[in-house]
């Protein structure tokens, strides 16, 4: 398996080598060596999260509280997908920037967003499936959103696609407002939680 860090610090891309043969194809998206060798810890699993989306369908921005936030380990085992990490973590170098992965199922690749980072997705074709391991379970009064299609973000979504935003997704506050209000993590306690991780 490949491991590549995106622009934005702790988080990886991780690419499994596939074995086809006239059966179908066998892959293992996560591999604990190989995240352990690229990430410094293990991953901590409480909870895995599946969804199926058609064309269009945008998921995020979400994030949540540090301590203990929600780290997430993202494939697409079905369909193709752009997968986002944004940086939201207040004094980060690269606060406010983000990086994009094509997620595919002949690929079988995966993103780690580690716990502070802002994550969002949009499926590219229907019935389309995203299926992540996540470090801690759902916590409503932790879990927070920021605007998709804020300006100041500038994601670059698909213009062939018509955007499909749940309305939690569409009325949740532009990163300036997050920001003004106190909801985004600090980038100092993102780094000391990331440091217990790693023992």
């Amino acid at each position: 398996m490949q491991a590549s860090e995106l622009k934005i610090s702790g988080a990886f891309e991780f690419t499994p080598r596939t074995f086809p043969d006239d059966r179908g194809v066998f892959v293992a998206p996560f591999q604990s060596a190989a995240f352990e060798a690229a990430v410094g810890h293990s991953l901590r699993l409480r909870q895995t999260n599946h969804s199926v989306s058609r064309r269009g369908v945008v998921r995020g921005i979400h994030f949540a509280d540090v301590p203990p936030s929600q780290a997430k380990y993202v494939f697409c085992p079905r369909g193709s997908m752009l997968d986002f990490v944004i940086d939201v973590r207040v004094g980060s170098p690269t606060f406010g920037q983000w990086d994009t992965v094509l997620l595919t199922d002949s690929i079988c690749n995966a993103v780690y967003i580690p716990e502070g980072l802002g994550h969002a997705m949009v499926a590219l074709e229907d019935d389309t499936t995203m299926s992540y391991l996540c470090s801690e379970g759902f916590n409503p009064g932790a879990e927070h959103g920021i605007d998709p299609l804020d300006a100041t973000l500038a994601l670059p979504w698909p213009s062939d696609l018509e955007l499909v935003l749940s309305e939690k997704d569409r009325t949740a506050p532009s990163l300036e407002s997050a920001l003004a209000s106190g909801l985004l993590p600090r980038y100092e306690d993102c780094l000391a939680f990331y440091a217990t991780l790693k023992g």
